[in-house]
């Protein structure tokens, strides 16, 4: 599994120009998965993601994870993750996971996040989504499993 991590101020999502998801502080996580995610990918990014010490202190320091600060998530498909851009002109697509599989994952992942007490909003996998948010800093991590 890849993962962009954004910390945000606020973002929402949209989808047939009705808003599906929205949160206030918290992180906007666009979620890629590949062929061969599984359970365990899924239980060390969620892990991974609400103890990860990147919003501020007093001191400014990056030493709070969104569970310390009562973050939300906002949670979004994203197989162009996993888009191979090195030949040609057009991503090739072929190291996304198969939507049948890759919705199943998702959908589990987000109820890792859930059992952590986290909010957790969602886009509508596989749909075309317009996805808003307010950077806070701004933050940007790249998180893959593999890694």
């Amino acid at each position: 599994m890849r993962i962009v991590v954004q910390r945000s101020k606020k973002a929402s999502v949209t989808v047939d120009g009705k808003m599906i998801g929205q949160i206030a502080k918290g992180l906007v996580l666009l979620v890629g998965i590949t062929h061969d995610d599984n359970e365990k990918d899924i239980a060390f990014l969620a892990d991974k993601i609400a103890n990860l010490r990147i919003f501020e202190d007093d001191a400014e320091k990056m030493n709070f994870s969104l569970l310390d600060v009562g973050g939300e998530i906002l949670s979004v498909s994203q197989f162009t993750l996993y888009g191979d851009c090195r030949k040609g002109r057009r991503p090739n697509f072929m190291e996304a996971a198969r939507p049948e599989i890759a919705e199943k994952l998702y959908d589990t992942f987000n109820a890792a996040l859930r059992q952590k007490g986290i909010i957790v909003e969602t886009g509508k996998f596989g749909a075309m989504m317009d996805v808003e948010l307010i950077n806070d800093g701004p933050v940007t991590l790249i998180i893959d499993s593999r890694n």
